[in-house]
């Protein structure tokens, strides 16, 4: 019987079931979208139990388009988004709605912890700065504006060990997720109550999960989740890890030499090594799923979800005009009607949370009458690209080389004139893989080398990632980008005074 890997893929927009063989062809997909609540300005949520119905859907929606006995699935993989909350209760039930990492409405305790000291406190053991969708930040605004919640909780999960919960019944904090988490000491890579003093969150100790690591055989299927997913019961269930984590394996980041970029909902910029970065000039260390390593994070919600509104808003007919095509298709022709010296309103990417301050609103500077919508199509892709660049250069810095290449993943991968614009603004090789979902394919990755049909995950990756030729950068393209990256940067100087009045406005209006 040949042997197949699950990978569960749940994102900030989508739930994504996908199939893999031993090669690492992905044989199968299935996927939905995931409805996001926004009850308030900067609030994004999401229903637990509807979360869970997706997964069950999309499982048995990828075994009934394979026909793949379930029997022959030797493993299941899971990655999911980071940072977010969701909450199990002690009645047995979501004590909430989960919350995702596009969500800002604790900006203000990022401040706060910012000018007060406690974020330097708390990074001499965490090796983070806070982050507002963080579950410190949150699990502090909940306390002050949700009374009772924080005792109310049994778990405190991630996105994916929710769901690893519901499919095995086993309870587990996974330590790719939750040492990004603003919760565990990277020192001692155990949860710290030190930490939960720091941010007046101790009421949520004996909430938190036995750690358990990504390639752990962290569950089985019970027989409940069997009926609801179709698969077997029994089969092991991994540990499974962050996105960027398994997006990082699937594209073979197994060693210090290349960077890897994700550009999906958020902006992730990353590379691995064997110590994390404690002099405060990158945003995030954290603990990578390849024992030994760290994985040193600059990150932002500014990347391919601001193009995702741009389809929603400003080309809904476009997108139902496109039918059995794709409305990707459409936006990459007009991309590819301009050429990088053109002159394109600058786009700041900033409409879920900004990586300049938690304030900052998404912009279109310098449109003018002639502009239509297919200039502003190109300022998205190039103003994305941009927020990129912002956080490698501060990698850079902290890495010390230019040397390697960029390994590209998420939606602009997808994309060979968004790829072109990436290596242009970057000044690198940028190289995609051949897989259609990187974060399902780094999950099979993971359940290969857990079962031990590879002798590491170093040595999966290497024989299941598909690495494309790469795109170099065009040194006339280069120059103008540099220009325009500098226009960037001063469109945020110059609006650096506006957020907080902005704000202030907005606050009165609540």
């Amino acid at each position: 019987m040949e042997k197949y890997y699950l990978g569960l893929d749940n994102g900030g927009t989508r739930t994504k079931a996908a199939l893999f063989d031993v090669s690492g062809r992905q044989v199968g997909l299935a996927s939905a979208g995931t409805a996001a609540i926004t009850p308030a300005p900067g609030f994004v949520e999401r229903d637990m139990e509807d979360m869970w119905q997706d997964n069950c859907k999309v499982i048995r929606s990828l075994l009934d388009k394979t026909g793949v006995d379930p029997a022959s699935i030797a493993g299941v993989g899971l990655c999911g988004h980071g940072k977010g909350l969701y909450l199990w209760g002690k009645d047995g039930r979501p004590v909430r709605r989960g919350i995702l990492s596009a969500d800002n409405r604790a900006f203000r305790y990022e401040m706060d912890w910012r000018a007060d000291g406690t974020e330097q406190a708390a990074f001499a053991l965490s090796c983070q700065h806070v982050m507002a969708c963080q579950p410190v930040a949150l699990l502090a605004w909940l306390r002050d504006n949700e009374p009772g919640v924080l005792e109310e909780i049994r778990w405190v999960f991630s996105c994916k060990d929710y769901v690893r919960f519901r499919l095995t019944g086993e309870a587990r904090a996974e330590i790719t997720d939750f040492s990004g988490s603003g919760l565990m000491n990277l020192h001692t890579q155990r949860f710290d109550r030190e930490i939960l003093r720091l941010f007046g969150i101790e009421a949520v100790w004996d909430a938190l999960p036995p750690l358990c690591g990504s390639l752990d055989i962290a569950g089985h299927i019970t027989e409940d989740s069997a009926a609801a997913t179709g698969l077997l019961a029994g089969t092991p269930v991994i540990g499974g890890m962050f996105d960027i984590d398994s997006c990082a394996l699937a594209v073979n980041i197994t060693d210090e030499e290349n960077i890897c970029m994700i550009a999906g909902t958020w902006s992730i910029n990353e590379y691995i090594r064997r110590e994390p970065v404690t002099d405060g000039r990158v945003q995030m260390n954290s603990l990578f799923c390849l024992p030994g390593y760290y994985l040193i994070e600059e990150s932002s919600a500014t990347s391919a979800g601001n193009n995702e509104w741009f389809i929603r808003q400003l080309l809904p007919e476009v997108a139902e005009a496109a039918e059995g095509g794709s409305v990707y298709d459409v936006m990459n022709r007009w991309a590819e009607e301009f050429s990088p010296a053109d002159f394109m309103p600058v786009f700041l990417p900033f409409l879920t949370a900004s990586n300049v301050d938690p304030r900052a609103r998404a912009a279109f500077i310098g449109l003018n009458a002639s502009h239509t919508r297919k200039h502003m199509l190109r300022a998205v892709y190039e103003g994305i690209a941009f927020s990129h660049r912002w956080h490698l250069e501060k990698l850079l810095a902290s890495r010390g080389s230019r040397s390697g290449r960029i390994r590209l993943a998420g939606g602009a991968a997808l994309s060979p004139v968004w790829t072109q614009i990436f290596a242009d603004v970057m000044g690198m090789p940028v190289e995609t893989v051949a897989a259609q979902e990187t974060g399902a394919l780094g999950c099979a990755i993971a359940v290969a080398a857990a079962l031990g049909d590879h002798a590491s995950p170093a040595e999966a990756a290497a024989a299941m990632s598909k690495v494309s030729e790469p795109v170099f950068p065009r040194q006339e393209a280069s120059v103008c980008y540099d220009r325009k990256y500098a226009l960037y940067k001063t469109a945020i100087q110059c609006l650096d005074g506006l957020w907080p009045a902005m704000q202030d406005y907005i606050d009165g209006q609540a």
